[in-house]
């Protein structure tokens, strides 16, 4: 507490020293605080507290921009390469531009002459933070030891109505710490911590796995709704006993890819049990249903357009994440309508990582060789002929969903007629006849202006491109959709 108190005290007489040069602008975007200050014309950048050069402040800068977060406090000299005009931003509309100023082009800037002075300010302030540091970091990391949850010891009460329980339900696999590179682009949202329960407990909050608490029935097994003891409610999938050894290789890929993801997008992992003949994955509970589900018409009230929209970007983000955000990039091989959950809200969320594989680890290579998991409809062609698997697999996939979620079509349909029953073949020989808008799910009440609903359709099916050359990257996407979004709204003024 004194190397504390020392600490503010030092940095507050410092701060009065050089206030006249070093005003600091913060933002907190996400889970990311975000800091910038010019003494003397010498940039400072701040990520979290921690003093960072430009380029990772600007990797930051550019994530949550690409999340709508703007950091008008800001007010370096090209804003890190992003286009800011004022259309731009108040739409929501992202650009990233890969013109970094040149190392040789000379400085006009009137305040150059002072850079030696604000170099040292610099150092000060530097040697302020890393001393706090020195003095405070192990107190907390002593402290935070010292509160580390425990796995619990087998309940010797736990039991069924076969077998004796002999196993814990165990948090997720600790998160290796990311490169310097990586940020969450999760905001800050009220959301509980990972769980430890005795089986017993998981027994009673299901009633013994009743089937009047089954919300969904897969390949994998049954997943079940749960409202545990501290009134939290979670959802519960439970493997398959009989295709046990089968799903071995399924479970253990999504217990170790959740651990390694925290996106809002994306479902987020809070325990498991992996012991015994019993193999559970405990997730946050998402209770408005599959959006396959909505298109059905099984939930009541049919998605309107804005609603399909804001969906397929939400899907769009939590792939970019996968692909370009996460500790490692990782690819979902299974991205279809049925495997989307939505909040209340009408959020969508990226579930079932059960096919999920990491991508290349050699950024030299391009693909990782595999057999081929997915769905019938969603796979990539290319990836069936050749085994070889990328993130653009992903995109293939997120193209023939958006194709689903304008149409309300399932990918593969046999009860339609024979030109029909293949959803991507059916809505491109329309769509070149010039009728998009016959495209349109007939479920929808409302009437879409002609020019959006093309641009949808285009970027569909550019998506689900034969030859995955020819297909965007992901985040190329969601940059696509957001100027669609904006269109959208615009159209919505002028009717």
């Amino acid at each position: 507490m004194a190397a504390l108190l020392f600490c503010l005290l030092l940095f507050v007489q410092i701060s009065r020293f050089f206030a006249s040069g070093l005003e600091v602008k913060s933002k907190i975007c996400g889970s990311d605080h975000l800091a910038y200050s010019n003494p003397f014309g010498h940039e400072l950048f701040y990520l979290n507290g921690n003093l960072v050069d430009k380029v990772l402040f600007c990797k930051a800068l550019q994530l949550h921009y690409a999340n709508h977060c703007l950091f008008e406090g800001y007010t370096g000299t090209d804003y890190c390469g992003l286009d800011l005009s004022s259309a731009d931003v108040s739409m929501g509309r992202r650009k990233l531009l890969q013109e970094p100023k040149k190392k040789d082009e000379p400085d006009h800037d009137p305040e150059a002459k002072r850079h030696s002075a604000s170099t040292k300010v610099g150092i000060v302030v530097s040697g302020i933070f890393l001393t706090c540091c020195v003095f405070i970091c192990p107190c907390v990391y002593r402290k935070k030891r010292g509160t580390a949850p425990t796995v619990l010891k087998k309940d010797p009460n736990s039991s069924d109505s076969t077998s004796p329980f002999d196993m814990n339900v165990h948090a997720p696999p600790e998160k290796v710490p990311p490169s310097p590179s990586v940020f969450s682009i999760s905001p800050n949202v009220n959301r509980t911590g990972t769980v430890h329960l005795t089986m017993e407990q998981l027994t009673r909050a299901t009633h013994n796995f009743s089937p009047a608490l089954q919300i969904d029935e897969g390949d994998f097994g049954t997943v079940y709704k749960a409202q545990l003891d501290s009134g939290q409610m979670v959802a519960i999938k439970r493997a398959k006993k009989e295709q046990f050894e089968n799903l071995q290789t399924e479970f253990s890929n999504e217990v170790e890819l959740l651990a390694k993801i925290d996106h809002r997008n994306l479902v987020r992992l809070l325990g498991y049990v992996d012991k015994g003949n019993e193999r559970l994955i405990i997730t946050e509970y998402v209770p408005n249903g599959t959006l396959r589900d909505h298109l059905d018409g099984h939930r009541g009230k049919i998605l309107d357009f804005n609603q399909r929209l804001e969906i397929a970007i939400d899907v769009a983000h939590g792939l970019t994440y996968l692909h370009h955000y996460a500790e490692k990039q990782i690819i979902h091989r299974d991205v279809k309508s049925s495997n989307i959950l939505l909040t209340e809200s009408m959020r969508a969320k990226v579930a079932d990582f059960g096919f999920a594989r990491l991508g290349p680890m050699d950024s030299d290579q391009t693909h990782i060789s595999t057999k081929v998991k997915g769905t019938v409809g969603y796979l990539d062609p290319e990836y069936m002929k050749t085994y070889q698997l990328n993130t653009k697999s992903d995109v293939y996939s997120f193209g023939i969903l958006l194709i689903e979620i304008l149409t309300g079509r399932r990918p593969v349909d046999l009860r339609r007629p024979v030109e029909e029953r293949v959803t991507l073949r059916w809505a491109f020989l329309k769509f070149n006849e010039g009728h998009a808008v016959e495209l349109a799910d007939r479920m929808m009440e409302e009437v879409v202006d002609e020019d959006i609903l093309v641009k949808m359709f285009a970027l569909a099916f550019q998506c689900a491109a034969p030859v995955r050359n020819d297909r965007p990257e992901m985040k190329s996407v969601g940059e696509e959709l957001w100027v669609i979004r904006a269109d959208y709204l615009k159209s919505l003024r002028r009717g």
